[in-house]
């Protein structure tokens, strides 16, 4: 296997690992002013995911920087064209860590609500746009022979890639809700557990939906069959949440998330960034990546680093592991 093959197939699964990891961080985050009733429910739900918010930001980073190591003109074509988008996501996010950090700094409710909404804020922007920005991506985007983007802002905004955005927000949610039932406990669990199995047949029909388009207009027999899968994973959380089996729940709408950017990943390869003006003006793994060198040793990096992170992230969930109540929240 190329080694441009094997970073295409690395940063899939970083994206993948974002989406899994940080799509719960922006459920809880949207979920706030839904199934918070009062101060400690809100701090409830914001300390489980307290301890992790930030190393699951760790993987956007990542595949941020292995995107530009290993595949420059796909970076530079990505943050140029959909500058906007990602400017307005890189603000949510920066609102979103700010608002977790000095949320509790104050003793004034007036203080506490303003911060509450940059944690919504920054959680339901991102979750629409990232959705949105890989619509894009798999649809294809005017490139011109330079690979440079000529399009405009609204055509990014078009009906297949909306619907991704949707997608990736309805996902997150339940996704997020899901969470909260496993991790915490008495009223909130029951609570969120409620909410999940009301979201389930609306995330079931949007994102079915998406993925339907997506294996219909591409025909990849490959990407097809992990859509199929990603499906049937969304409908075992449906039947996980309506018999409270907040486990299995969650590792199916995890298990969804996974598949269904594997299954895009799947449908671009060999293309990075299609071109709708025409198939040669689009970047494949080929035209887009760094020399074999750079690639050779960034691997070697790869693979004596990420071990350790992941053994280290992993750590961090297994010692706050356990379900939280609004009883142990201080008044």
């Amino acid at each position: 296997m190329e080694l441009t093959t094997v970073w295409f197939a690395l940063i899939a699964t970083l994206w993948a690992g974002y989406f899994l990891l940080e799509g719960f961080d922006f459920g809880v985050g949207i979920l706030l002013p839904v199934l918070a009733r009062d101060n400690r429910e809100r701090r409830l739900l914001i300390n489980t995911i307290g301890p992790v918010w930030d190393g699951n930001e760790v993987w956007l980073l990542v595949a941020g920087g292995a995107t530009f190591a290993a595949f420059p003109e796909w970076y530079a074509t990505l943050f140029s064209g959909f500058y906007l988008p990602l400017l307005l996501i890189l603000v949510a996010l920066i609102l979103r860590g700010v608002a977790f950090e000095y949320r509790g700094k104050r003793d004034d409710d007036t203080w506490r609500r303003r911060w509450d909404l940059c944690i919504i804020g920054g959680s339901l922007v991102p979750a629409i746009l990232w959705g949105v920005a890989f619509g894009n991506i798999v649809r294809g985007v005017k490139l011109d022979a330079n690979h440079e983007y000529v399009g405009g802002f609204f055509d990014l905004l078009n009906p297949y890639a909306l619907l991704g955005g949707l997608t990736t927000l309805t996902l997150f949610v339940l996704h997020g809700a899901v969470f909260l039932a496993l991790k915490t406990d008495g009223e909130m669990r029951e609570r969120a557990g409620r909410l999940a199995e009301r979201l389930a047949p609306a995330a079931i029909l949007i994102a079915g939906g998406f993925l339907a388009w997506t294996a219909g207009t591409h025909r990849d027999v490959i990407g097809w069959l992990i859509f199929a899968a990603a499906a049937l994973a969304l409908a075992g959380a449906a039947i996980a949440t309506r018999f409270r089996r907040e486990g299995w729940a969650f590792l199916a709408t995890g298990a969804t998330l996974v598949l269904a950017v594997a299954g895009l990943f799947v449908t671009l390869f060999p293309g990075v960034m299609p071109s709708s003006i025409a198939a040669a003006n689009s970047l494949t793994v080929d035209n887009a990546s760094s020399t074999p060198y750079t690639l050779k040793v960034m691997t070697w990096v790869a693979v004596a680093f990420t071990p350790i992170v992941l053994a280290y992230q992993g750590w961090t969930y297994w010692v706050f592991r356990k379900r939280l109540t609004v009883e142990r929240i201080p008044a």
